[in-house]
Order: C-alpha cells, then structure tokens, then sequence
C-alpha cells in the first residue's frame, strides 16, 4: 500500500512540476501567525518538529492531526518555514500539497485552519474533509 502511495506521490510531484518548469510546489505554507504558534508549542515541549498528518474520520472522511516528533520519519516530507520545521507524513502529503497553515484565536476558541486547494468539501463543523 505505501508503494502505491508513494507512485501516486511521484506522479503528482512530477504533474506540479511539469505546471511550473524549473519549480516544485511547496507542500505546506505557514502564515507568520501558524509559525509563531507552531514555535511557542516546539519550544514549550522542547521538540524539534511538528508533525502534519491525516487519519481516516469525520463526516467527509478525513482530518487533519497534529503531533509532536523528535526525529524527521525515512519518508517524512520536512517543510522549513519561517524558522520552523514541519514534517509531513507520506500518507497525508498528497491530500495537503499546496496547503496554507494558520493560526486563529478569539474569545471562544483557539485553532490551526487549513486552507487546502486539494479539498473537494469540508462537514459542516469545519472538522474533516475530502479530496
């Protein structure tokens, strides 16, 4: 099943950069309020990297999590922006390419959001999605 996966990863890699010669499509994008949030969270457990991934759940079948690592996985796509380090899971990655990461805050709740060009339709909580 990884193998599968990873052949539909190398044919879209390749699809991205055919789009754009000479350029690969980031895989995540951090908005300067998710970088600061993300580094508060590493500094606070003193890990290295956050972890961005996707499980199997929610109304339209996918959600996103969030995890702590201390060391880059063999497959793992390491994603540095703006002086943090986010891994991706080779599982999640072709369901989040080109996503952009934020961090919002109010007087009710506080939350990272995804702003997922990939994602075909979200439940109503905002909780999952599909792609």
């Amino acid at each position: 099943m990884v193998s599968g996966s990873l052949s539909v990863l190398a044919r879209a890699v390749a699809m991205a950069e055919r789009a754009v010669p000479g350029a690969r499509r980031q895989a995540l994008t951090l908005t300067e309020t998710a970088a600061d949030r993300i580094r508060q969270l590493l500094d606070m457990r003193q890990k290295p990297f956050l972890r961005l991934g996707v499980k199997a759940r929610g109304c339209n079948g996918l959600s996103y999590t969030l995890n702590y690592a201390d060391e880059k996985g063999k497959f793992d796509e390491l994603v540095e922006d703006k002086g943090v380090r986010v891994l991706i899971d080779p599982k999640a990655l072709m369901h989040v390419v080109g996503t952009k990461m934020d961090f919002v805050e109010d007087r009710l709740k506080s939350e990272f959001i995804f702003i997922n060009p990939n994602s075909k339709g979200e439940c109503g909580c905002g909780e999952s999605f599909m792609t």
